[in-house]
């Protein structure tokens, strides 16, 4: 860790001592603050669960829609565990990081068997679940049960770096944990749940992550020593992420009568699970994907351009041709494919967000 991993306060005992004057301030502004949002209405670690999954890269007001009709459908742990998967996937079509849903699937499953529907209390167990990690455990720990342990964040490690103008790397695994230690050892008491709230609530509202800081209206800028050098825009430090490698891909609309054709992608990977209109790698002409996917070329009435589309995934962009083909007699079946109509595609198969565009093209012809 860099020398001066505490900034100016030298040592980890003076930063503590410093950080310490932190829950009084924010807990009294975060009162009167606090945004009304539908899973703060009570403590039931289901609701707070399914909120914190949703939230993970991805806005607050994007998953409100999605958190009601997903607590419509599924609006308890049970109803979730029983449901089939591909109908968890399609309500969580459109939040993208599809993982997220397959595992809350699978962890619905984990607690009914193994903790008999009831959620486990503590971070440790509820780490256990498929995919909570040690932010999600906190989170759930803290608001659902009062278990003092932090939900470390983002938000709350760009807050922790500017209160101290500490240059550590957020970036990096030892420098992050040094800072989460921190951030359990400055917790108040009580009300640990609002406090992590409220930590995230700031981070979120008022020491943005991106533009200038809204320091006039922290609680907080009178302990900021960022703020007080006048640098909170050069906090948190990070270093650089990598560029994301750039992927060709052409996409083949391929309608028959009143049915598309869908493909299923593998159980793994990039979108695992989900449905796709067939694919190939690379810019080709649609007589190519038409070749790679076996589709005889007498059985092709028309093919017309579908136009182009850009999907950028964390580590990846597709830049996609697509190409609109009509068939006048469905082929031999295809591994891992479909032919559905209208209303199966709307409401039944899982498509992800990268195919939107092409999805609502397909609508129109069905």
């Amino acid at each position: 860790m860099p020398e001066n991993f505490y900034g100016i306060l030298k040592t980890r005992e003076q930063a503590l001592e410093h950080l310490k004057q932190v829950a009084p301030a924010l807990l009294a502004w975060y009162d009167a603050n606090a945004r009304v949002l539908p899973w703060r209405e009570n403590k039931d670690p289901y609701r707070i669960w399914i909120s914190e999954i949703m939230l993970q890269q991805t806005r607050v007001e994007a998953v409100k829609p999605y958190y009601e009709r997903f607590l419509s459908a599924f609006p308890n742990v049970t109803a979730l565990a029983q449901s089939p998967v591909e109908r968890v996937l399609k309500l969580w079509e459109g939040l993208g990081y599809y993982s997220r849903a397959r595992n809350l699937h699978k962890a619905a499953n984990q607690i009914l068997q193994e903790y008999s529907g009831k959620f486990p209390h503590s971070a440790k167990e509820l780490r256990r679940l498929s995919g909570i990690g040690e932010y999600t455990a906190g989170a759930i720990a803290s608001i659902a049960f009062e278990q003092r342990v932090p939900a470390v964040d983002g938000n709350v490690l760009r807050v922790l770096s500017r209160l101290l103008q500490s240059p550590a790397d957020i970036m990096k695994t030892r420098e992050k944990k040094a800072l989460s230690a921190l951030a359990q050892d400055m917790m108040p008491m009580h009300r640990v749940g609002d406090y992590n709230q409220a930590m995230m609530e700031i981070g979120a509202l008022v020491c943005v992550p991106n533009g200038s800081p809204h320091c006039v209206e922290c609680p907080l800028s009178g302990l900021c020593l960022a703020h007080k050098g006048g640098c909170e825009e050069d906090y948190p430090k990070k270093s650089p992420k990598k560029g994301r490698r750039q992927e060709q891909k052409t996409l083949l609309l391929i309608l028959c009568g009143e049915k598309v054709l869908l493909h299923k992608r593998p159980s793994e990977g990039l979108l695992a699970g989900l449905w796709e209109f067939p694919m190939v790698d690379g810019t080709v002409t649609a007589q190519e994907a038409l070749q790679s996917w076996k589709i005889p070329p007498e059985s092709v009435k028309k093919v017309i351009s579908a136009g182009n589309a850009k999907h950028i995934f964390s580590h990846v962009e597709w830049h996609m041709k697509g190409e609109l083909v009509w068939l006048d007699r469905f082929p031999m079946p295809l591994p891992e494919t479909e032919w559905v109509d209208e209303k199966e595609l709307r409401e039944t198969y899982p498509i992800a967000a990268a195919q939107k565009k092409y999805r609502n093209l397909v609508l129109k012809f069905l």
